[in-house]
């Protein structure tokens, strides 16, 4: 009797995968774009003080083919969102986006036609940090939370296809009672 006949079904594919995210969690290397006053928060993390090393995160990558976290800190202007989105197709898969501030996640107080209406637009966002500007503690909080997200994410998922699929049933979704008051 081989030993894939005493394991319970399912669980050399579990550990696989719960390895594979724990590794994932614990080498993420960032490639920020620190482009308004979160970028100053968003350096202050690297400081002893807040010690990002801790996870795995000391090295920021001054080239997008070596990061797999971009931490868009930050106002995007019409003129940069083409400049976030290249840097983004030319990060490694797997790769993660935190939106840090107002700002990145929605425009903040710049609703105005040089200001992209929030990141989102240009790229898929996984964590919204909010804040003007967010402390450097909120950035490692939601540095935790996108390390959960990646634990919990099996093997062989196409992120994209997903974020999709999430879309086109909210689009599709029946009104709630509630809701149905508020569209009439």
């Amino acid at each position: 009797m081989g030993l894939e006949e005493k394991l319970p079904a399912g669980f050399l594919l579990t550990t696989v995968e719960n390895l594979a995210g724990f590794m994932r969690k614990s080498s993420m290397w960032p490639a920020t774009f620190g482009l308004a006053c979160c970028a100053i928060e968003m350096m202050a993390v690297g400081t002893p003080d807040y010690d990002i090393a801790r996870f795995g995160m000391e090295r920021f990558a001054a080239t997008p083919r070596q990061a797999d976290l971009m931490i868009v800190a930050g106002r995007v202007s019409q003129k940069m969102a083409p400049v976030v989105r290249q840097v983004y197709d030319q990060m490694s898969d797997p790769k993660w986006v935190i939106s840090m501030g107002v700002c990145a996640s929605s425009g903040g107080m710049f609703n105005n036609y040089a200001i992209v209406q929030g990141v989102d637009h240009v790229i898929p966002v996984d964590v919204y940090l909010p804040g003007c500007p967010p402390r450097p503690q909120m950035l490692l909080n939601a540095i935790l939370t996108l390390h959960d997200q990646i634990l919990e994410m099996p093997l062989g998922v196409d992120r994209v296809q997903a974020a999709r699929a999430a879309e086109r049933a909210a689009m599709e979704a029946t009104p709630t009672h509630a809701m149905k008051g508020l569209l009439a």
